[in-house]
């Protein structure tokens, strides 16, 4: 997909850092990084803490310097996006007041969502992020584990918060990919999917959840790749997982993105990029044969990696 990047970029970048793990000891240092090199990024938070104990947890912005350090970033020019609203599953009415929250302390409310781990109103998600025969392969894969078990988009459930997610989040984060070129992989990105009405926009990621994936994916015939393709990427990754570790930054990883930040790519915030994608596309509905592709592929990429 041939693409017009602004101000004449050879490319785009950026990165959905989804919250887990993530701590004032580690992330702080690694996006002090990033602002120097000027590299403009996502990252989701918890906006409340909710109840009992996480599968997978981190700081939330419940604790006041962390909230601090959040609107820090956003003043930066860093997207604060939304991660669920608390690292353990959320019934509605703690959905509306973690939204309210993300509203009190950002200004805004989300524009791109991304479903936690263990969050069990996580929206389309487990085996509904499939369709038809592709769903039912899953299901055998995954011996039914997800099967039915993510309710974010069922009206009759206590954890419903369908509606507040078409009416508040404009981007949703759906199936993750190895290929750098995320929009290689899903030209169709941002697209809406009539079969999950609750969703405005559904988009696409490059795999890259800790440090090992992500200085892999982000080796340097990769991003000379991504450059002469023209691409965009959309990095998935938990900064909190060994990204700093003793309060220093991974070596390669530093080394990676300061070699990146020397070409000539677009560094710009999720929203940002996948507002331009929108506006010079237009609005996509995915077809069937779209779909499918996506579906496949997703299954496909699992079977290799795991859970993404």
């Amino acid at each position: 997909m041939s693409v017009r990047w602004p101000e004449g970029k050879a490319f785009a970048f950026s990165v959905f850092d989804d919250t887990d793990r993530s701590t004032l000891e580690n992330v702080p240092r690694l996006y002090d990084l990033l602002g120097d090199l000027g590299l403009r990024t996502t990252k989701s938070v918890w906006p409340i803490a909710g109840g009992g104990v996480p599968l997978v947890g981190g700081m939330t912005c419940e604790d006041a310097a962390y909230a601090a350090w959040a609107q820090g970033l956003q003043r930066d020019g860093f997207e604060i996006a939304l991660h669920n609203v608390a690292p353990q599953t959320s019934v509605r009415e703690q959905t509306i007041r973690g939204v309210e929250r993300f509203v009190e302390l950002f200004g805004r409310a989300p524009s791109a969502h991304a479903n936690h781990t263990g969050c069990l109103e996580a929206i389309y998600w487990g085996d509904q992020r499939l369709s038809g025969i592709n769903r039912v392969a899953y299901n055998v894969l995954n011996r039914n584990r997800t099967r039915g078990v993510f309710a974010g988009h069922v009206e009759t459930s206590p954890l419903f918060w369908g509606d507040i997610c078409r009416e508040h989040v404009k981007y949703v984060r759906n199936f993750v990919h190895s290929d750098v070129n995320t929009l290689g992989y899903c030209p169709a990105m941002p697209y809406h999917d009539p079969e999950r009405p609750y969703v405005n926009h559904w988009f696409a990621s490059t795999e890259g959840p800790d440090i090992e994936s992500f200085v892999r994916t982000l080796a340097e015939a990769n991003q000379d790749r991504l450059e002469a393709e023209g691409g965009a990427c959309i990095m998935y990754t938990h900064f909190g997982s060994g990204f700093v570790v003793d309060g220093r930054i991974d070596s390669r990883f530093e080394r990676l993105v300061r070699r990146l930040s020397t070409k000539a790519g677009w560094f710009v915030p999720v929203t940002t990029l996948l507002d331009f994608l929108l506006d010079a596309n237009g609005e996509h509905v995915i077809t069937t044969a779209e779909r499918r592709s996506l579906e496949r592929r997703w299954i496909a990429h699992k079977l290799r990696v795991g859970p993404t």
